[in-house]
């Protein structure tokens, strides 16, 4: 009985792993403390920010800066704290440099003095590019789970 050749996979080492989540770890919370500029900071100047089921894509760091504070403003405004959670994370360096990377991301939201609900659940596919020491996201398409 021949078995069938397994698929080459090439993961990160467990030491890009972590620096990727760090840098996960520190974007997020950017974005959930309203930091919307500095979030933005985390895309390249012509990065892509795509949220599948909702359309049109936001192309720029600009464009994605605007939208992310006017999100920000908005949930602010409804007194409702929003943490984004990413797990399951792959990462996958490419010849180019460039590393592809896929986890899944809940967003719970919490209203003041109320109880916590999950506000969307997505899977997440970034392409991370170096740049000078850290890594910036060149194009994120986010596929909701509902959509």
């Amino acid at each position: 009985m021949t078995r069938a050749a397994e698929p080459v996979r090439v993961f990160a080492d467990g030491a890009l792993h972590g620096e990727i989540q760090q840098f996960y770890a520190w974007q997020v919370r950017l974005l959930d403390h309203g930091e919307a500029e500095a979030w933005a900071d985390t895309f390249t100047e012509d990065g892509v920010f795509e949220e599948v089921t909702k359309g049109e894509a936001l192309r720029g760091r600009r464009a994605i800066a605007a939208s992310a504070r006017a999100r920000a403003d908005a949930v602010a405004a409804e007194g409702v704290r929003r943490r984004h959670w990413f797990g399951m994370l792959d990462v996958r360096p490419q010849s180019d440099g460039t590393l592809h990377a896929t986890f899944y991301a809940l967003v719970m939201a919490t209203p003041k003095g109320g109880g916590l609900s999950v506000y969307v659940s997505a899977e997440a596919r970034d392409v991370l590019v170096p740049f000078d020491g850290t890594w910036l996201v060149r194009h994120r398409a986010v596929h909701h789970d509902a959509g």
